[in-house]
C-alpha cells in the first residue's frame, strides 16, 4: 500500500461510468462494474465512487449498481450521492462501503453528519467541498454539482466539517476538474494549514508529477485522480489503468 493515498474516484450517471470536464461537459466512459474488475487486477488500494448527479436532480440512491459494485470490489469503497438520512447511510455501510462522501445534503442537514460519525465513527465519513470561481475570479464553495452557490466562506465550512465529526475532506477544483492541468495547490494549501483533519486533493491531475506537487507543497493525506485513470492520455481514448507504484513510492519519497 503506497503512504500517500492514491485513489480513482469515478463519476456515476444513472448506471454509467463519465467523466465531466469543470463539472459541465460529460463523457461516457463505461460499466461501473467491469471498471471494478480491472481496478482489481491492477490491485489500487480503494476505489470513491460519486453520483454527480443524485444531488443535483434529488434522485434516489441506486443501491442496486453499489451492491453490484461492491460484490465485484476487492479493495474498500466509498459512495457519495445524494445521501439524506441515517438509513441511506446505514444501507450503503450494509451493501459493503467503508465510507460514505457527504457534500450536498451537509448544507441541509449537518446534524446528520454528527449522527452518522457518533454511530459509525469519523472514519467512516468523508465531507465533500467543491470550490469555483465567479465571474470576478473570487472563489466560493457549490453544491448541487456546481449549481449552487452557498454563503459560507471555504475555511468557515471546512471547519464546520470538522466540527460535526467527519473524518477527512476531499476538496474538489472545479475549474481544474477534467483539465489535466494539475491540481489548486494554494486553495489546499491553505485548507491543510487550517484544519486538524486529512485532506484529499481532487480535480486537475493529468501526470504522477502533480500527485507529488500537492504532496510535498500543499501537504494533503491523499489525492484523488479521475481523467488520468480513465483515459489513455489527454484527448484520447478510453483506458482504464492506475500509475505505476514504484514510480510514486519513490517521487513521494
Amino acid at each position: 500500500m503506497l503512504q500517500t493515498r492514491v485513489i480513482p474516484c469515478l463519476l456515476l450517471k444513472n448506471e454509467s461510468l463519465v467523466k465531466t470536464i469543470k463539472f459541465k461537459k460529460y463523457s461516457y466512459i463505461g460499466d461501473p462494474v467491469n471498471t471494478v474488475r480491472i481496478f482489481n487486477e491492477i490491485e489500487v488500494d480503494e476505489l470513491m465512487f460519486l453520483d454527480i448527479f443524485a444531488s443535483k436532480e434529488d434522485r434516489d440512491i441506486n443501491f442496486r449498481i453499489l451492491q453490484d459494485i461492491a460484490n465485484e470490489c476487492f479493495m474498500p469503497l466509498s459512495y457519495g450521492g445524494n445521501i439524506k438520512s441515517f438509513d441511506d447511510a446505514k444501507r450503503i455501510f450494509e451493501i459493503g462501503f467503508e465510507k460514505i462522501v457527504v457534500n450536498s445534503n451537509a448544507f441541509k442537514n449537518l446534524d446528520l453528519i454528527e449522527k452518522i460519525s457518533s454511530y459509525f465513527g469519523a472514519q467512516s465519513i468523508i465531507g465533500s467541498v467543491d470550490v469555483g470561481k465567479d465571474f470576478f475570479g473570487q472563489k466560493h464553495i457549490y453544491s448541487h454539482h456546481g449549481t449552487k452557490r452557498q454563503k459560507y466562506d471555504i475555511l468557515e465550512w471546512v471547519k464546520r466539517l470538522q466540527a460535526v465529526g467527519v473524518g477527512e475532506i476531499i476538496l474538489t477544483s472545479i475549474e481544474k476538474d477534467g483539465t489535466w492541468s494539475g491540481y489548486d495547490i494554494q486553495t489546499l494549501k491553505e485548507v491543510v494549514e487550517n484544519t486538524n483533519v486529512p485532506i484529499i486533493a481532487n480535480g486537475g491531475c493529468g501526470k504522477i508529477e502533480d500527485i507529488r506537487d500537492v504532496v510535498k507543497l500543499a501537504g494533503v493525506s491523499a489525492c484523488a485522480v479521475g481523467s488520468m485513470v480513465v483515459y489513455q492520455k489527454k484527448d484520447m481514448g478510453v483506458l482504464i489503468n492506475f500509475p505505476n507504484k514504484n514510480i510514486l513510492e519513490k517521487i513521494l519519497k
